[in-house]
């Protein structure tokens, strides 16, 4: 192991860029917060303050992965899809395999200068996750509980909210409904045939009316559905503890242009749309099986510096006065400021870890399967 990978496994470099996002984090929700008087006054202004304050916040997770880990992304595409990236607004349909699906995801739109304006229909549980659920709300983010009846007054109103919103945005769907496993898998098969539906290898079957009533809200403003299918080399099963650890993960990604004027209106044939498109998605999963890579021309984008000198303003920030107060802690001797120091540690590490729980696959819960769930196609 060189010195910078044993670096990057310290546990306490860890806790630090952990310290960093989480109080990071809270600031940036308190500003938010202050802004909302000015929604009634002007809306555009208060989207496009929180554009940018969400981009000061989820930049910090994707430095973790560009700049922490070193984790490399390719893209599978042709340029000119490429030269429309960060130009309209558009649909992102990804697949739902991994852990880090959604910081790839988050690269890509850093990339192109929409991170901050990126959107996600997110279940309504993340809501009450902190930082991540609570700046998703200022950002105007589409909750549901993944029960048509409940959310049907709650999504077309999210959605119809953004048609006239200021920033480019990339509003990303995971059609599958939940993360891809093995025994969701063998679920979602088995609805598929008593469905009559082709079955697939490498993806749960699509629940069609969160992509339908998405496209049909957002139909002038959304200019196009862009495909995205993920996988990474040598069969790597990337988590986001791999990435704080500062494993190296190299990522490909097919892309797909789709001019909304070429999918059907009618819902039944948008459904019938989606479930075709899926299955496009896993021969190019089966391609990759086979051939270690997605078909078609490849494009490297570059990573920008401006997520690494967000963090390390944020760092200088809040680690000088941290490191001042931890000397003036133990050097004064007390025991009950030492163990009162080291009981905030050991909540910090807690609290950090349990973000990262959030994403981890083993820990992802889901009604998939349940007589509710079915219903929702």
């Amino acid at each position: 192991m060189g010195v910078v990978a044993w670096l990057k496994s310290l546990f306490v470099l860890q806790l630090l860029i952990g310290f960093v996002f989480v109080v990071s984090g809270l600031i940036i929700n308190f500003i938010q917060l202050c802004t909302c008087v000015l929604w009634p006054f002007n809306k555009q202004l208060y989207r496009k303050i929180n554009t940018r304050l969400s981009y000061s916040l989820w930049s910090q997770l994707v430095m973790l992965l560009e700049w922490w880990s070193g984790t490399e992304c390719m893209l599978y595409t042709d340029q000119a899809t490429v030269d429309k990236f960060g130009k309209e607004h558009v649909i992102i349909i990804l697949n739902h395999n991994y852990e880090i699906d959604f910081l790839c995801g988050w690269t890509m739109c850093e990339r192109y200068g929409i991170l901050g304006s990126s959107k996600v229909l997110a279940k309504h549980e993340l809501l009450k996750v902190p930082l991540i659920g609570w700046t998703w709300y200022f950002l105007e983010i589409v909750f549901c509980k993944r029960k048509w009846e409940e959310d049907r007054d709650t999504v077309f109103s999210g959605l119809n909210r953004l048609r006239d919103y200021p920033e480019y945005m990339w509003f990303l769907l995971y059609c599958e409904g939940t993360r891809f496993t093995e025994k969701k898998h063998q679920i979602s098969m088995q609805v598929a045939e008593s469905k009559g539906l082709p079955k697939l290898k490498y993806h749960l079957l699509p629940r069609t009316k969160g992509f339908t009533t998405t496209l049909q809200c957002l139909k002038g403003t959304v200019k196009a559905v862009y495909d995205v299918t993920l996988n990474f080399k040598d069969k790597q099963n990337p988590t986001l503890l791999g990435i704080v650890n500062g494993k190296k993960y190299k990522a490909d990604l097919s892309v797909r242009r789709f001019p909304v004027e070429e999918i059907p209106d009618d819902e039944k044939e948008c459904a019938d749309w989606l479930h075709k498109l899926y299955q496009e998605k896993d021969a190019l999963q089966e391609h990759y099986e086979k051939e270690g890579c997605f078909p078609g021309p490849t494009i490297e984008p570059k990573r920008r510096v401006w997520t690494l000198l967000n963090f390390l303003f944020w760092a200088t920030l809040l680690l000088s006065p941290l490191i001042n107060f931890a000397w003036d802690v133990f050097v004064s001797g007390s025991p009950l400021l030492i163990i009162g120091f080291m009981i905030f540690l050991i909540v910090a590490s807690v609290a950090v870890r349990r973000l990262i729980g959030v994403t981890e696959v083993k820990k992802t819960g889901s009604s998939y399967g349940n007589t509710e769930a079915k219903k929702e196609n």
